[in-house]
């Protein structure tokens, strides 16, 4: 499962749109080499087909096998009606240059909007109810295209929902998680159901206004000092001692590697019980608060794709 990986890559907004897609090869292949086996992607980030070509790279090498990795793809808006859930997993699919994945997730519960972007509207409730992709993507389960399937930026009311509709339970739900949005009520509905939690931005969102960077808040530096860690390191060891995989990402190959030195074990595929584990670091700011501007700046700050539906099937 998910959790398994601690050695995991986003592969983002950011690479996708300000990054040549030679750059996100070459971080995928340098994050392999490092030990790295959790890699997250989506058909949004626009950069499958770099990242299909480090795969393809180093199994040719002979050094790696498919088996030994996890590759997660989501379900963008755009394609939420139940017939254009395959044809958009198998743009997916065939961009990564892989048979299978080994997680396919619905990449927000929201209906789209201009652009295919999230226009507010709950897809999983009242009229939307028919556009909810959940039979669609068990049928990818079914067929053997994908091993597990799950949902990225739900809520608990939205969870609920989900569970009421669905036939195979959600294996995890993807959200923002990091020491300024802790989400301490999800994150116990999720273990009640047995849904594992994935933490994107470990590292705080920087297109929202926390009241300052995380990577410079002084609570997080001092922690990093005292260990002879770096702020980075510090945050995502704070998931994995809460039990929660982590997605952080970076374009930067001395980054990649830096990042997965948080366990002094380089290249371990499983979590082992926690080394001299760091002090505890509570949430920052109060829930409310987090919570407050997170629901209002989620979705009005993300960059703008020119098409999001073109060449599904092309």
């Amino acid at each position: 499962m998910a959790a398994s990986f601690p050695l995991s890559l986003m592969m983002p907004v950011l690479l996708s749109f300000q990054t040549p897609l030679g750059v996100v090869q070459e971080a995928v292949e340098v994050a392999l080499d490092a030990g790295y086996r959790h890699f997250d992607c989506a058909y949004f980030y626009q950069n499958e087909t770099a990242v299909g070509a480090a795969f393809q790279k180093k199994l040719g090498e002979g050094k790696l096998m498919r088996d030994e990795f996890f590759v997660v793809s989501k379900l963008w808006n755009s394609f939420h009606a139940p017939q254009d859930v395959k044809p958009a997993f198998l743009k997916s699919l065939t961009m990564l240059k892989l048979d299978y994945l080994d997680l396919y997730l619905m990449h927000s519960p929201m209906d789209q909007g201009p652009q295919g972007f999230p226009n507010g509207a709950d897809t999983t409730s009242g009229h939307s109810t028919s556009l909810f992709p959940c039979q669609a993507m068990e049928k990818l389960v079914e067929e053997g295209l994908v091993k597990s399937i799950g949902v990225s930026n739900f809520n608990v009311s939205q969870l609920q929902r989900l569970l009421s509709l669905c036939r195979i339970k959600p294996a995890v739900n993807q959200v923002e998680l990091h020491p300024y949005l802790t989400q301490p009520k999800l994150m116990d509905y999720c273990k009640s159901k047995g849904i594992v939690l994935t933490a994107y931005s470990p590292f705080g969102c920087p297109a929202l206004p926390w009241p300052e960077p995380l990577l410079e808040n002084p609570t997080v530096n001092a922690i990093a000092q005292k260990h002879g860690k770096t702020s980075a390191q510090v945050l995502i060891r704070f998931h994995i001692q809460r039990g929660i995989a982590t997605i952080p990402k970076s374009a930067t190959p001395s980054r990649i590697v830096e990042n997965a030195q948080v366990m002094g074990l380089l290249g371990t595929l499983f979590l082992p019980l926690p080394l001299r584990p760091f002090p505890p670091l509570a949430a920052l700011i109060s829930p409310e608060l987090a919570e407050q501007l997170c629901s209002t700046y989620c979705w009005k700050l993300r960059p703008k794709l020119s098409d999001t539906k073109q060449n599904v099937s092309g």
